[in-house]
């Protein structure tokens, strides 16, 4: 009979942690929200500093960001990457409406996340997707989601409209020049005069370019962002009809999911409402500018096309880049150094049809031998970056730092709202703490900056990608896919090394 012996798990792996993630994100910018948002953070930063099974790789936190669109939200991207590369094992989130409100992206991200051995807990649902045994309730749940952020935009379109309509809609937003008191446009003077005297300029004869080194040669104040001054800044103040004191609405407009806002081509009602503000500028001026604007306007003029090998060609010879010869109705390249003198460079001239055809090869080798190629160099790369990584206690302290100074913002603001801080106090203090705040963000950007091995890994993660996906041979030159995949070519008499994504050097004769 066999003899049977049991094999103990070991006592080390019941020892490490496992290593998760927090993502946090609020829908708006109010007040009300950041509270939300500053309790999330500050729940999750203190959730797994006694657990002895888990610990917080990281905060995520979007802010103010809209949760239809997820190429928005920079800081779920970012959580997605550190996913990719082996960072991360668990990942905790408020509910499904934080995560996604589009069910078709929430579906996508879980099953890529299930792909990599990531488990997701949605904690108001009480969801773990490491028991779930097929999607159906996330995608019941992810459609309630989007039916309510559907509804909600609905009930808002709704609101808005009969307030257009009834004329009695208030600002939200305030050109430069102006800001917003109770809802109407008040005059900034200081930015008032900056927008008189982009106007003088422009029916003076000053061009676009020509008025922004002007403003920031002579140190005018910035724009609302704080840039200097920029061609579309200028171009949106020469054509804004809140300068004359009149407000069109709805020159944009919100389109279903996901949501996506689009200018308004006489798809929808537009109303012109007069005289909602005092203005900058007087009619007759307004009016002048447009008309010059008018009489420059020009026929655009199509781009210059571009050769797909200009700039691609190096000489491993002599370094030099190689250019367009047509001979004979023929297209060569040959190496500026040796077409300028022969003797200088050995390396001669060679037909465009046989790099054309150098390419295709390599592209349909790749294709049938990409999983045994790159597929294991992926795997080396990542298994060296996990490796490497260690938390960096720093990023925690950091996320730590700006919640407690974003809280004492939230705490001034409450104060001022009561009485009890005068308006100078409660600019002074607000002032500093998002200095500070900002500081802070600069040198996390810096920390969590991708290094050379993140975006090794990003490219051939998009090589892989696209070899996956291709389903057919390449029979003629493709000068997309060659420009997208090609870095450079270094090119000897009778051979060409071609450089591509991730580092790859793979030779062809021709």
């Amino acid at each position: 009979m066999a003899t049977i012996t049991v094999i103990q798990p070991s006592i080390m792996n019941e020892t490490v942690k496992r290593r998760v993630a927090a993502y946090c994100r609020v829908s708006s910018s109010s007040e009300d929200q950041l509270n939300s948002y500053q309790a999330q953070l500050t729940y999750y930063s203190h959730k797994f500093e006694d657990s002895t099974t888990e610990e917080l790789v990281d905060l995520y936190a979007d802010e103010g960001i809209t949760g239809t669109r997820e190429e928005k939200r920079d800081e779920f991207q970012r959580l997605m990457k550190d996913c990719r590369r082996g960072k991360i094992d668990r990942i905790y989130t408020k509910s499904i409406s934080r995560f996604a409100r589009n069910t078709k992206d929430c579906l996508k991200n879980l099953r890529e996340l299930k792909a990599l051995g990531i488990t997701v807990i949605f904690e108001k649902e009480n969801i773990d997707t490491a028991n779930m045994t097929d999607e159906i309730m996330i995608t019941i749940l992810g459609g309630l989601a989007q039916e309510e952020s559907t509804s909600i935009s609905a009930n808002m379109k709704w609101s808005y409209q009969k307030q257009m309509e009834e004329g009695t809609i208030n600002h939200h937003s305030a050109p430069y020049g102006y800001q917003i008191k109770n809802g109407v446009l008040e005059i900034v003077q200081e930015e008032a005069e900056v927008v008189r005297k982009i106007y003088a300029l422009f029916l003076s004869g000053y061009g676009y370019m020509a008025i922004c080194r002007e403003l920031n040669r002579s140190c005018q104040p910035k724009d609302k962002k704080g840039h200097c001054w920029a061609v579309p800044g200028i171009q949106y103040i020469l054509t804004n009809e809140r300068y004359i004191g009149d407000s069109l609405w709805q020159k944009s407009y919100n389109i279903s999911m996901p949501f996506k806002k689009v200018r308004n081509r006489e798809e929808k009602q537009q109303y012109y409402i007069k005289d909602t503000h005092k203005p900058i500028i007087d009619v007759e001026t307004f009016e002048k500018a447009q008309n010059l604007i008018n009489e420059r306007k020009k026929p655009r003029v199509e781009k210059l096309s571009i050769y797909p090998l200009s700039k691609k060609i190096l000489c491993s010879h002599c370094g030099s880049t190689f250019k367009k010869q047509i001979r004979n109705g023929k297209a060569y390249w040959v190496c500026r150094n040796h077409y300028i003198n022969a003797e200088s460079c050995d390396v001669k001239r060679m037909s465009e049809t046989e790099i054309y055809q150098a390419f295709i090869r390599l592209h349909n080798k790749l294709l049938h031998h990409h999983r045994s190629i790159l597929l294991p160099l992926q795997q080396m790369l990542q298994e060296l970056k996990c490796k490497k990584y260690g938390g960096n206690i720093r990023v925690m302290d950091i996320h730590k730092e700006i919640a407690k100074l974003r809280e004492q913002n939230h705490v001034i603001a409450r104060l001022r709202t009561k009485g009890f801080m005068d308006e100078g106090k409660y600019q002074e203090q607000t002032k500093e703490l998002n200095n500070k705040i900002k500081k802070l963000q600069a040198e996390l950007k810096k920390i969590t900056r991708s290094d050379d091995e993140d975006d090794i890994l990003e490219q051939l993660d998009m090589l892989v990608d696209y070899f996956e996906k291709r389903e057919y041979m390449m029979v003629s030159f493709e000068p997309e896919t060659f420009d997208s995949m090609v870095d450079k070519i270094t090119a000897n008499q009778n051979e060409l090394t071609f450089h591509l994504l991730g580092g790859l050097e793979l030779k062809e004769k021709i």
